[in-house]
């Protein structure tokens, strides 16, 4: 290229006529593969704005998220348990916005300073295989204590807390069980360890183990085990422990370093309107929505009828790396 042309293209590109970038936005999503799939279609259409996902369980989007602060590959951050996005905030990796829909979201269910907000909220519960538990000569599963039957070593599916935000809820829940002592947490998990099938990645994952019995019983949150009955699998039965559970609260987030930030907030505005929240069950998803004016499917867990622990997801956050911490050192590693 001669001189004059290369002179008149860097004149051309610094007025701001180079080849414009698309709008586009990249979702780290942390619910099922259809969810992810239908919202980022369904925003598009409404908006316009070109947006794709990836598909991460919360404990791999955070690492995925950390690892590209400098160069930030997503956009938003949407499902998956609040506790991770607690400990994002606390590192610096989100942008905190107040949305326009904020004022419909439930106030427990969103951060004070706006860095993240509730989407929806899923209750922890147990997805029984009744034929697998039969031929254990077992009933469903109903109590954390019943769990720890020697008739269920190697049958019960749970994903691992430093991946899975569906495993971390199940710590947690036993830290608040045991009157938040993190030793008696720990020593619930490391009996139940022997009857851990595997520690899998993604704590879904637990409701498919169970419903093509690889394992008689899954610890997951209850839309997920719906989900499952939903595909075809009739011998899956949800139940809830009686001595009190956790729940997980989803959440959505613009990312600090976001590369197109105006059409993140976008996102996060229509994600958290009442048509977006209505969309769930199209796709078989039955957590509950945290936008009030959006009633929750009959098919979502119903919080009144079950024993809920009394669960800070702020509280939870920050102790966070230290508990995943000492399980992957005391009871098991994480998956590979």
């Amino acid at each position: 290229m001669r001189p004059l042309a290369i002179a008149l293209v860097a004149i051309l590109m610094a007025a701001g006529c180079s080849t414009p970038r698309r709008d586009k936005i990249t979702v780290a999503c942390g619910a099922s593969e259809r969810w992810c799939a239908m919202m980022v279609k369904r925003f598009s259409d409404a908006t316009g704005v070109e947006a794709d996902f990836v598909r991460l369980s919360s404990g791999e989007a955070l690492e995925r998220i950390k690892a590209a602060r400098a160069r930030q590959e997503f956009d938003v951050w949407h499902g998956g348990p609040a506790d991770s996005y607690v400990a994002a905030k606390s590192l610096g990796l989100l942008e905190p916005y107040k949305s326009e829909k904020s004022g419909e979201i439930r106030k427990e269910w969103a951060d004070r300073e706006n860095a993240w907000s509730g989407i929806y909220a899923g209750v922890l519960a147990f997805c029984n295989n009744t034929k697998e538990l039969a031929k254990r000569g077992m009933q469903p599963i109903r109590s954390w204590r019943e769990l720890l039957d020697e008739r269920l070593r190697g049958s019960v599916a749970l994903a691992h807390p430093a991946t899975s935000g569906t495993a971390y809820t199940t710590l947690w829940t036993h830290v608040q069980l045991g009157g938040g002592d993190h030793d008696a947490a720990l020593g619930y998990l490391r009996s139940l360890h022997p009857n851990v099938l595997r520690y899998t990645s993604s704590g879904s994952a637990a409701a498919l183990q169970a419903a093509k019995q690889e394992a008689a019983v899954g610890v997951v949150f209850s839309h997920d085990c719906v989900t499952a009955q939903e595909q075809g699998y009739p011998n899956l039965q949800v139940t809830f422990p009686q001595e009190g559970t956790g729940y997980e609260l989803g959440g959505l987030a613009v990312l600090a370093g976001a590369h197109n930030p105006h059409s993140a907030r976008t996102y996060v505005d229509w994600a958290l309107s009442g048509a977006s929240q209505q969309l769930g069950p199209l796709v078989q998803f039955y957590a509950l929505p945290t936008n009030t004016k959006v009633p929750a499917h009959s098919k979502a867990a119903d919080p009144a009828a079950v024993k809920l622990v009394s669960y800070d997801v702020e509280v939870a956050g920050r102790a966070k790396q230290a508990l995943v911490d000492r399980f992957s050192a005391e009871i098991a590693r994480p998956p590979a």
